[in-house]
């Protein structure tokens, strides 16, 4: 979302899944919240991530990132560097997920968080509605002012091959939610710092490579709430 709008935090409910990857790719599912011209991009990431070079194995964890020049000298994942502040006695940064997601008969999912609080203007970070900790608001010079861009989904990176990993499940979307990875109750904290639906009107819908990866927004139902779907195999994506 981005339409002049500042946003406050951005909510969803992420489901999870297990992928096999190189140890050269990774893929990952999660919300952005960014603001800043491209050098000096104020970008903080959090949901999961399947990234063997960081981890040493394909399990999927829950995983942060942040920069605050644009991915140029600040920045790290989870508390690889100064940065993120923890405060919850629960260490669940970098560690695997509980279960997953069994394609065809079982959706699981976790319930994330991202706020600027009203008061310190420190970014917050809850899984669960627990406080995990928080970004500090001296990281972040433009996402002081608010985040001017919202992002959920999923993002991969390739090998040298050329050959990207599969996103989400590895499975094109499709309205079943038991066959595809989703992210539900999609909300936004606004200027206001009130949580509502995501608006129709404000959402661009975006897949960079349609052979590879597909999105289908579903829009809003009293039981998933605002909810999309997304993902696919990944492959060779520039054929």
């Amino acid at each position: 979302m981005l339409d002049g709008s500042i946003y406050r935090g951005a909510e969803a409910d992420i489901s999870i899944h297990d992928l096999k990857l190189q140890n050269n790719q990774y893929s990952k599912s999660q919300i952005w919240l960014e603001n800043g011209p491209p050098d000096q991009l104020n970008s903080i990431q959090a949901g999961w991530a399947v990234h063997p070079r960081l981890y040493g194995d394909s399990v999927t964890r829950f995983t942060i990132y942040w920069t605050g020049d644009g991915y140029q000298k600040t920045g790290c994942y989870n508390t690889q560097c100064p940065g993120f502040v923890v405060v919850s006695r629960n260490p669940i940064l970098g560690r695997g997920f509980w279960g997953t997601s069994v394609y065809g008969q079982l959706s699981l999912t976790f319930k994330l968080q991202v706020f600027q609080d009203g008061f310190s203007g420190n970014w917050g970070l809850k899984m669960f509605n627990e406080v995990i900790g928080y970004w500090p608001k001296e990281l972040f010079p433009h996402l002081n002012n608010g985040a001017s861009l919202v992002r959920y989904g999923g993002n991969t990176y390739l090998s040298p091959d050329g050959l990207s990993p599969p996103m989400g499940n590895g499975y094109y979307p499709v309205a079943d939610f038991k066959k595809t990875a989703h992210f539900n109750n999609v909300v936004i904290i606004n200027s206001e710092y009130k949580r509502v639906y995501v608006e129709d009107r404000k959402i661009r819908r975006y897949a960079d490579s349609y052979r590879c990866f597909r999105v289908t927004y579903w829009g809003y139902t009293k039981s998933t709430g605002v909810a999309f779907s997304f993902g696919g195999p990944g492959g060779n994506c520039g054929v």
